[in-house]
């Protein structure tokens, strides 16, 4: 699947980045990732459906505040976590709400979420 854009209100959600334009990669090491690779990771999980994840973004900046991921198990249901960066909570808690009717609308999955988890246990 293609990674789906999601307007949150006051927080836009897009697919992890770390190109030319945009990277992610600092926002990620402030939250404890630090692997080189985890953008590609997630980008491959995308491409093959086990594991959908969103940064959650500053709309004027496109800076990445936190990061909500989705793990579609077998059941129908998901497993929705993310972490926000100190002072962000709020974009979490916002960005989780629109994620939670993807989930549901997009997907056709029951959510589980998890509003609070490591960003480096991932």
């Amino acid at each position: 699947m293609e990674p789906v854009e999601i307007n949150a209100g006051t927080w836009y959600l897009r697919a992890l980045r770390a190109d030319e334009r945009i990277d992610d990669r600092p926002a990620l090491a402030e939250g404890g990732i630090d692997d080189p690779d985890y953008v590609s990771l997630r980008t491959t999980q995308w491409d093959n459906g086990t594991h959908y994840s969103w940064a959650v973004c500053e709309p004027t900046t496109a800076e990445m505040v936190a990061e909500i991921g989705v793990t579609p198990g077998t059941d129908d249901t998901a497993d929705i976590t993310g972490w926000a960066r100190p002072g962000y909570e709020a974009a979490l808690e916002s960005g989780l709400t629109s994620v939670r009717r993807f989930v549901e609308g997009g997907l056709g999955l029951r959510p589980n979420t998890h509003s609070r988890r490591d960003p480096a246990a991932s």
